[in-house]
C-alpha cells in the first residue's frame, strides 16, 4: 500500500485582511457598475481608481503566500504539491466564472459588443474550454469586441498573473534571502514608478499583447514581492484599535479618487497611482496584519467579506456584460436607472454567495480529497 503524507493543516486567517479583501472586491463591483455608464456615455468614472484594487489583491497575495507556505518547504512540501494547492484554491471559481460568462454571453449582444451576434455556438464553447484551462486568446480572435484575454470573464486576466506569481514564488522567490528580496522589491518599485509616470497609469494587463503583458507583470511584481517582504520582516503593530474601520476608509478613499483629467492619463495621475501602490497599499497590509477583530460581530463580518471577495471578483463581470449590453441598447443614463444599479449590486453579491456556498466550496473540498491535500 502506498504511504501518503498527512495533510498540512490550514493556518488561522488574518481576519482584518480578509475583511479588507472583501472591501476591495466590493469596490471593484462598484467600479464595474459605474464603468458601464462611463463607457457607453463617455462620462468620467465615479469610482475613479477602482482598478487599483487588483494591485491591492497582489499585495495581499504576497503576504498571505509567505504566511501560509514559507515554513512548509522545510517540512517536505514539493513544488508540485504547492501548485496543486494553489490550483484547488483558485481554479474552481475560475471555471464557475467562465461557465457563467458562457451562459450569459448572448444576452450581452448590443452595439457595444458588436461581435456577439455573429458568434456561432461552437466558437463560444471553444472559448469556454480555453478559458476553463486559463489559455489566453489574442485580440485577433475576439468574439465580443473588447479584445480581452479572457472574453467570457475579463477579470481572469489578473488570475493569469496571480498564477505566474505563484509559479515564480515556488521556483525562485521562496529561496530569496531577505536582502535579495529587498533588492527585488526596490527594482520592481522603480519599474512601477517608471510605468506610472511614463504611461500616466498602471491601467492595463487584460489584453494578450506585448504592451499589456509588460504592464501586467509590472503590476504583479512590486505588490506581490512587497507583501512577501512585509511578512518576512515580521513587523506588526500591536492590535491597533478600529484598524478595520480606518484601513477600510483609507482603501475606499484611494480607490474613489477621480482621475485629474477624466479619461486622460497624465503624469500627475501616474504619480498618485505610484504613491498608492508603493506606499499606501503596503501600509494598509501592515496595519491589517497586526490587528484582530475587536468583537465577534466584527469577526463574522470580516469572515463573510473574505469569503465572498473572490467569488464577487470573478462573478461580477459576466453579469456586467449583460448590464452593459442593456445600457448600450437602450441608451439609459445613470439618472434614469439608478435603481438598476442597486439591483445589479445586490444580485451580484447574492449570486456570488450562492455559487461560493453550493458550487465552489463543495468543488474545492472534493478536489482536496481527491488530491489528498
Amino acid at each position: 500500500m502506498p504511504q501518503f503524507k498527512p495533510a498540512m493543516p490550514s493556518k488561522p486567517h488574518f481576519e482584518v485582511l480578509d475583511g479588507l479583501r472583501g472591501i476591495a472586491a466590493i469596490m471593484v463591483l462598484l467600479f464595474h457598475i459605474f464603468e458601464t455608464y462611463s463607457i457607453v456615455h463617455k462620462i468620467p468614472m465615479m469610482v475613479g481608481h477602482g482598478y487599483l484594487a487588483v494591485d491591492f489583491f497582489f499585495a495581499l497575495s504576497g503576504f498571505v503566500i509567505g504566511y501560509a507556505y514559507d515554513d512548509r518547504w522545510s517540512r517536505g512540501m514539493s513544488v508540485g504539491a504547492f501548485l496543486k494547492r494553489r490550483v484547488v484554491r483558485l481554479h474552481p471559481m475560475v471555471a464557475i466564472g467562465m461557465i457563467l460568462g458562457a451562459c450569459l454571453f448572448y444576452f450581452g449582444a448590443s452595439p457595444e459588443f458588436s461581435l456577439i451576434a455573429g458568434t456561432p455556438l461552437w466558437r463560444l464553447l471553444l472559448y469556454l474550454f480555453l478559458g476553463m484551462l486559463m489559455i489566453p486568446t489574442p485580440p485577433s480572435v475576439d468574439i465580443r469586441g473588447w479584445q480581452e484575454t479572457y472574453t467570457l470573464d475579463a477579470p481572469c486576466w489578473s488570475l493569469f498573473f496571480e498564477y505566474a506569481g505563484n509559479v515564480l514564488y515556488a521556483l525562485f522567490v521562496r529561496r530569496f534571502a531577505l536582502r535579495v528580496l529587498a533588492v527585488a522589491v526596490g527594482i520592481s518599485a522603480v519599474a512601477t514608478m517608471w510605468l506610472t509616470l511614463t504611461n500616466g497609469s498602471v491601467s492595463g494587463g487584460w489584453v494578450l499583447s506585448p504592451e499589456h503583458l509588460g504592464i501586467g507583470f509590472v503590476r504583479l511584481l512590486y505588490p506581490f514581492l512587497a507583501g512577501l517582504l512585509l511578512y518576512r520582516l515580521g513587523l506588526r503593530p500591536q492590535n491597533l484599535r478600529l484598524s478595520f474601520l480606518w484601513c477600510s476608509l483609507i482603501l475606499i478613499i484611494v480607490l474613489m479618487v477621480p482621475s485629474p483629467m477624466g479619461f486622460v492619463h497624465t503624469w500627475q495621475n501616474g504619480l498618485y497611482e505610484g504613491a498608492v501602490i508603493l506606499l499606501i497599499f503596503p501600509a494598509i497590509v501592515y496595519m491589517g496584519a497586526g490587528s484582530v477583530a475587536q468583537s465577534r460581530r466584527l469577526s463574522r463580518i470580516c469572515k463573510f467579506m473574505g469569503d465572498i471577495s473572490y467569488p464577487v471578483y470573478l462573478v461580477n463581470y459576466p453579469i456586467m456584460y449583460v448590464f452593459t449590453g442593456w445600457i448600450s441598447r437602450t441608451g439609459y443614463t445613470l439618472e434614469e436607472t439608478w435603481w438598476m444599479t442597486i439591483v445589479v449590486f445586490v444580485a451580484t453579491i447574492a449570486v456570488s454567495y450562492v455559487l461560493m456556498r453550493w458550487c465552489e466550496g463543495p468543488l474545492r473540498a472534493w478536489l482536496g480529497r481527491k488530491l489528498r491535500l
